[in-house]
């Protein structure tokens, strides 16, 4: 079976919401004391997507989404 990592980052607002987002690691267990902090946050827009979608779909939604976003910043 084909696995594929991810993680979840969960933010909390000061007035006691959260939300959970899904997506492809950044930091490993190697890198995370010497490089990694966060320097910046950006949210995409919200947007629909059927409740049948596998994890694998959604990732690739995810990844086309951030390279549309990167190819329309250069």
């Amino acid at each position: 079976m084909k696995t594929l990592e991810l993680q979840l980052i969960t933010v909390g607002l000061d007035d006691g919401k959260q939300g959970v987002f899904v997506g492809l690691p950044l930091v490993s267990e190697q890198t995370a004391e010497n490089n990694g902090q966060v320097e910046d946050i950006w949210f995409s827009n919200v947007k629909q997507v059927p409740d049948s979608l596998t994890m694998e779909e959604l990732m690739g939604l995810i990844g086309k989404q951030l390279f549309d976003k990167l190819a329309t910043l250069q």
